[in-house]
């Protein structure tokens, strides 16, 4: 009777080469520069498109930025790329906290009455002031804690016309309050553990605020404030916050328009601009490549943002 035959893997001989299998090698590749980059763009650097002028002339619109993530604490993606899903997310551990004068990038909390903003956005300013600090702008002139803050470099105004104290304006966070642009304040930023009282008067001021931190709020036919359906006479802070204001005074839509930003909403802050070029010329059209190309501003590129 005949044996069957076994079949037995043949092993490559000393010094003959190894066949690789270059399609796995290819895949694999891949999976590891997906998996460089998004722990890279989500902990230490990511890139930055600046689309308008409220921080000029210090950041251009049109400038491209390199944003440290890693020093505030990096964090993983917020949102589904593209999209205005929102996805949980976790920060690691900071190197150090926000700074008085620190330009900040960070997720857009909403307009002044919108608990959330309907669009994802990260916007960018400069973190004037912090948590626990009074702030108030007197004839444009920006005091913290009672003191002149420090003038960046770059400041400017575009209106010589001051707007007069008392000389409210619709659109100022908060809203009713007697404040404009010019004149702002007093007014303390919150911090954690802080306690608001509430009243039917000056319910409007924190609805949305309040609102921001997970809760619902409303006035009932008595005049009662209620909490999540509870009557309430106080709130406890629950995050610390900072306020935010562009170096382009005059056009800059911020913290006096829109309110507090949570610190949890940072995600770092910008270094060097890398590419910089008009943004008002169409990319894609090639028509005006010629004109996009010449509009590259070289002086622009390694400017370190302070």
């Amino acid at each position: 009777m005949a044996k069957a035959s076994s079949a037995t893997k043949k092993e490559p001989s000393k010094g003959e080469p190894v066949k690789k299998e270059p399609v796995k090698d290819f895949f694999k590749d891949v999976v590891f520069v997906l998996v460089a980059f998004f722990f890279l763009n989500s902990f230490v650097l990511a890139s930055f498109e600046v689309p308008t002028g409220s921080m000029e002339n210090e950041i251009m619109a049109g400038d491209f930025l390199f944003v440290n993530k890693f020093l505030y604490g990096g964090t993983t993606p917020r949102n589904i790329p593209f999209t205005n899903v929102r996805l949980p997310w976790f920060r690691v551990p900071a190197i150090r906290d926000v700074e008085r004068g620190d330009v900040i990038v960070f997720e857009f909390p909403g307009q002044r009455d919108e608990v959330v903003s309907p669009e994802f956005w990260f916007y960018l300013k400069r973190a004037v002031a912090l948590s626990g600090d009074t702030i108030e702008v007197v004839n444009r002139a920006l005091y913290v804690n009672g003191k002149a803050s420090p003038i960046p470099r770059n400041m400017k105004f575009n209106d010589f016309t001051i707007k007069p104290r008392g000389q409210g304006e619709y659109t100022i966070f908060p809203p009713g309050a007697p404040y404009n642009e010019d004149n702002w304040g007093p007014m303390v930023v919150p911090k954690k553990g802080d306690v608001i009282q509430l009243s039917a008067g000056n319910f409007e001021q924190w609805r949305t605020f309040i609102g921001r931190e997970g809760h619902t709020t409303f006035v009932d036919a008595l005049g009662r404030v209620l909490i999540d359906g509870a009557p309430s006479l106080s709130y406890t802070v629950e995050r610390d916050y900072i306020f935010g204001m562009g170096d382009n005074r005059d056009n800059s839509l911020d913290s006096r328009f829109w309110g507090f930003i949570p610190e949890d909403n940072i995600v770092g802050t910008p270094m060097i601009v890398y590419w910089s070029w008009s943004p008002d010329i169409p990319l894609f059209d090639l028509s005006m490549l010629p004109s996009k190309l010449a509009s590259i501003r070289f002086s622009r590129i390694g400017t370190l943002i302070k």
